[in-house]
């Protein structure tokens, strides 16, 4: 296979893991969570090369597995407590359990190859070098194989538990009352986590496992409030950020973690502008349309409060509504004349009047804006 197709297939596999956890670590409010493993995971796998002296073995991931459950054991105590705020509490475990693993590495591990740029930053370039050897046959990068077990296994997982993830997200005390054990629920999921977080590591580094847990899934939630699309969302676009984020690096010759993290955010910020459900530019939108529905019904609202009084002509005249509203001229005059257009007024004089139209229109808006309140 082609080392380049190699790199893409492995970027893919890790975007679309991630992706799905992300969607979970996201709807908890736990987002920083997959933050605080994917740094914490360090210490167990520091641990786990001490005890063996073999970068390749399982006690690895093992090691990083159960200090990825301690992080969330230590986090959910101290939140537990309702002394210090969740962000609070990650961020004095994660970096505690960090910085013991720096202190490993630096102590510890200077004559092999584990250091903390390689954790951090990852080389995905490097990562078809590292061949799966079976009976003398080479079938391809470990990180391809290792990734893509761990792709079927979230996928097993979320449809196997998919109604315990669901209930446990949204409502951990009603998935008490219903018998599910949300403890067991969410051990086994960060568990996941922890796997992917420490697999990923080899690859692509933390600062992309990172990027890649947040950024599709929030993309996605953007989008979406439905779980299973959610899920088929963040898939997808975790996907194209790794296929766009790869092609670029390759064409400019830079960072692919660094490329595809960039492309991650990108995605996300086109998405947070430019979404026809809530973006920024919809919003900004929709408060200009109200802001001038809003000057209409000021206006027209005026006008039938003051009809058919004698003094009617003295208050639909276009200098005492500029006065009375405190409109500018130029205001008044676009009214006026979005006003004709809309056929709600017509002018007589230098008077304004409400059409039939007009009336009916003021009528049905006032009552909206009272059943609104």
């Amino acid at each position: 296979m082609n080392p380049n197709l190699e790199v893409q297939i492995i970027a893919i596999l890790v975007a679309i893991s991630c992706s799905l956890l992300g969607v979970f670590l996201i709807l908890k409010k736990q987002a920083m969570m997959g933050d605080a493993i994917s740094h914490t995971v360090l210490l167990g796998i520091v641990i786990g090369f001490l005890i063996v002296k073999d970068l390749n073995s399982i006690i690895l991931i093992i090691g990083a597995v159960i200090i990825g459950l301690l992080t969330v054991f230590f986090t959910e105590t101290i939140i537990k407590t309702k002394i210090v705020a969740a962000d609070a509490a990650i961020g004095l475990i994660a970096p505690f359990l960090f910085s013991i693993g720096i202190v490993l590495i630096t102590g510890f591990t200077g004559s092999v190859h584990l250091d903390l740029d390689s954790v951090l930053l990852g080389e995905l370039a490097l990562a078809p070098f590292d061949r799966f050897i079976v009976a003398g046959i080479n079938i391809g990068p470990k990180s391809l194989y290792i990734m893509g077990l761990i792709l079927i296994a979230i996928i097993i997982f979320i449809t196997l538990f998919f109604k315990e993830l669901k209930i446990t997200t949204f409502d951990p005390t009603l998935a008490l009352i219903l018998g599910f054990n949300p403890l067991l629920i969410n051990y086994l999921f960060m568990s996941l986590v922890s796997v992917t977080a420490v697999s990923a590591f080899n690859a692509v580094g933390t600062i992309l496992v990172i990027a890649l847990m947040a950024g599709p899934p929030i993309t996605a939630y953007l989008l979406t409030e439905n779980l299973k699309k959610m899920l088929i969302i963040a898939s997808a676009i975790g996907l194209i950020n790794a296929i766009v984020g790869y092609q670029v690096s390759v064409i400019y010759d830079i960072s692919i973690a660094g490329s595809i993290a960039t492309v991650t955010f990108i995605s996300f910020a086109i998405t947070l502008f430019f979404n026809f459900k809530q973006g920024i530019i919809t919003v900004l939108i929709k408060r200009a349309r109200q802001k001038r529905s809003y000057i209409m019904y000021a206006m027209l609202f005026h006008l039938y409060n003051h009809e058919n009084t004698i003094i009617e002509q003295r208050e639909a005249s276009i200098e005492t509504i500029s006065e009375h509203l405190n409109w500018n001229q130029k205001l008044i005059n676009k009214m006026i004349s979005r006003g004709i257009k809309q056929r709600y007024i017509q002018t007589q004089q230098n008077i304004i009047k409400l059409t039939d139209c007009g009336r009916k229109y003021a009528l049905k808006a006032y009552k909206e804006l009272i059943d609104s309140i």
